[in-house]
């Protein structure tokens, strides 16, 4: 983190968990891409209605769908942006962003270029074999947003309400964050999707 960062405290800190666009060929789909514009307006207001503005702090990942439509709609805010990623920035491309095309990759050049990129591997060594690398990053994640207080944090969740498709998804993260704070704007994609 570039000097100094973290002594601007914010007022709000912003975190965020939600679905990926959906790989071709996905049997059940979840975030099929053309809900995108649907998803871009619904993450934007929710921002909004956090409250957060200029200065504050938000914490994503970095995939394709949910993510960067997130981080986009917060730097358009002047929000400053920390990026965690569970592998290193090639293999995260290659496993998160890079099978929905090229535009994504595009836009996670961008907005990683106006982030704080934290790799957790680089951080905290490599995973323990019995521990699965996105649960950790969301608890890595998840811990990195608290270290302003409690009454700071604010969670925006985009997702179906289901358990995901591993330990490391959306539904494990809003369990936690469900023990912390009550500050969760969850748009449900049932309902946005229609």
């Amino acid at each position: 983190m570039p000097p100094g960062k973290d002594r601007i405290i914010p007022r709000t800190v912003l975190l965020f968990s939600g679905h990926m666009v959906d790989a071709p060929g996905r049997p059940t789909p979840r975030f099929p891409p053309d809900k995108e514009p649907i998803a871009r307006t619904a993450i934007d207001h929710a921002v909004g209605r956090s409250g957060a503005a200029a200065g504050d702090l938000a914490i994503c990942g970095g995939a394709c769908g949910g993510d960067l439509l997130f981080a986009e709609a917060c730097l358009a805010r002047g929000l400053r942006l920390e990026f965690y990623l569970p592998f290193d920035c090639s293999s995260f491309l290659a496993k998160s962003v890079d099978f929905a095309g090229a535009d994504w990759h595009d836009r996670f050049l961008t907005v990683s270029s106006l982030a704080t990129v934290h790799v957790v591997p680089d951080e905290l060594g490599p995973p323990p074999a019995d521990q699965d690398p996105y649960a950790r990053n969301n608890a890595w994640m998840l811990r990195r947003a608290t270290r302003f207080g409690l009454e700071a944090l604010a969670f925006i969740c985009l997702w179906n309400g289901e358990a995901g498709d591993g330990p490391g998804g959306t539904a494990a993260l809003v369990r936690h964050v469900r023990q912390m704070t009550d500050r969760i704007d969850w748009l449900n994609t049932k309902s946005l999707w229609g």
